[in-house]
């Protein structure tokens, strides 16, 4: 699998690379997820693009994300399940865990503190 797309994440960008890990499309993201960036990450989560509907997103290295970014992980979620996938969220930063939580989304989306641990279960 070849990366999505890299983009430079300074500044407020985005950056998302895709690799295959056991029948699992794994999403490295990078950087801030909002409505400037949101189109990079639906992109990446189209099931078109990831080739299966078995998606890890690794969120270890994003700094931010508003309501674009969980509407789009809803959106994927729901597609994934629908296709007998999965999303699964890996690692988020503090920061992005907490508006995870605040809106319920760790709730409807399985959410691991580790990467190693989404790809696990």
């Amino acid at each position: 699998m070849q990366p999505i797309e890299q983009a430079p994440h300074p500044g407020g960008g985005l950056s998302v690379i895709a690799a295959p890990a056991d029948g699992v499309c794994v999403l490295t993201l990078a950087g801030e997820i909002d409505h400037d960036t949101g189109e990079t990450l639906r992109r990446a989560l189209d099931l078109s693009v990831t080739g299966q509907p078995r998606i890890v997103a690794d969120l270890r290295q994003v700094t931010f994300m508003d309501s674009s970014g969980i509407n789009i992980l809803l959106t994927a979620h729901h597609a994934a399940t629908e296709a007998g996938g999965r999303l699964r969220l890996a690692a988020p930063t503090p920061a992005v865990l907490r508006t995870l939580q605040i809106v319920g989304i760790d709730q409807i989306i399985d959410c691991h503190p580790t990467l190693q641990d989404a790809l696990d279960h």
